[in-house]
């Protein structure tokens, strides 16, 4: 199973910091790093938030070997013509190492701060899928494309230069939803991410999206599973402690932590944990890693971890 990380771009994160975090990423040896895109956090006061596509650009140019990507960048504010667009750009430039994450988009305050219109969870759904109907087109498609939908529209319209990857860059769905996510990323999507579940509730929605990827007429190896989950790392007993207590400021134990999904402590628990994961059919996992400036520990785990789960 592959390691990589996520980090929450809009909890502080700024061009020093990206620099920093990106070059530790490829040089310790993770497969991959990847965001948020958001403008700002959930809750105040606001914090620095770097913006995605800008940041990502600067990634594919700056380093050679990890992967990355949105998790997920939204058509509730990015139009999928510029989604295509910068996708097929930054993963031309990356020499095709970019994982699309595309979503539906949630955060109610940043979209009431900057207006945008979130829009109910139906009419959400119905946008996101239009959403990506319009980049897989727009990136599939040697030919003009025309679509006419009830939030989008697209007359004659091509990307040129065509992208260098045959369909251009993979497209990641994420999500844990049977009823909406799951079955868009059955029909369109190159990969799957879950969100922060545990070990047995992974394996039965990943039984139930091959039922669905068969249902549409593509076979599972067609479609890779990752998960993204919350992690609570120290090299040693007394730093994990004093994390865990910081992280869950005294109100849920270890054992609920871990029963929500979370992998929790020291090296030979993280790895006891990941292999559960694996076991349970993620090819990827992306550690959440929310202190931007914690570079010890993401070395540290790198030196415990990373040789002996990937």
């Amino acid at each position: 199973m592959d390691i990589a990380i996520m980090i929450e771009g809009q909890n502080g994160l700024n061009w020093p910091r990206w620099k920093r975090i990106v070059r530790a990423a490829e040089d310790l040896g993770y497969a991959g790093l990847y965001r948020s895109d958001h403008f700002t956090n959930a809750n105040p006061p606001d914090l620095d938030s770097l913006e995605l596509w800008v940041s990502l650009t600067w990634l594919a140019s700056h380093t050679k070997r990890i992967e990355f990507g949105p998790l997920v960048t939204p058509f509730s504010f990015r139009h999928p013509a510029f989604t295509a667009r910068m996708g097929a750009a930054v993963d031309d430039l990356s020499d095709g190492r970019l994982w699309l994450g595309v979503g539906a988009g949630w955060q109610h305050r940043e979209h009431e701060h900057f207006g945008f219109d979130l829009l109910n969870i139906p009419g959400r759904m119905k946008r996101f899928e239009e959403g990506i109907r319009v980049v897989k087109q727009l990136l599939e498609s040697d030919e003009p494309v025309n679509f006419t939908g009830t939030y989008y529209s697209l007359k004659e319209a091509i990307l040129l230069p065509r992208p260098q990857r045959r369909g251009g860059p993979r497209l990641l769905v994420g999500g844990n939803g049977k009823s909406r996510t799951l079955p868009l990323a059955a029909r369109y999507a190159r990969a799957w991410n879950a969100v922060l579940i545990p070990p047995a509730e992974f394996k039965s929605l990943n039984n139930y999206l091959d039922e669905l990827i068969h249902r549409n007429g593509r076979g599972p190896q067609e479609i890779a599973r990752s998960m993204m989950t919350g992690i609570i790392y120290g090299e040693n007993k007394q730093l994990y402690q004093q994390k865990l207590a910081t992280r869950s400021g005294g109100k849920a134990s270890e054992g609920q932590l871990r029963a929500r999904g979370l992998i929790c402590g020291t090296s030979t628990a993280v790895v006891d944990q990941l292999g559960e994961l694996a076991e349970a059919g993620v090819e990827r996992v992306m550690l959440q890693w929310l202190d931007l400036d914690d570079l010890d520990g993401l070395e540290s785990l790198a030196d415990r971890v990373l040789s002996q789960v990937s």
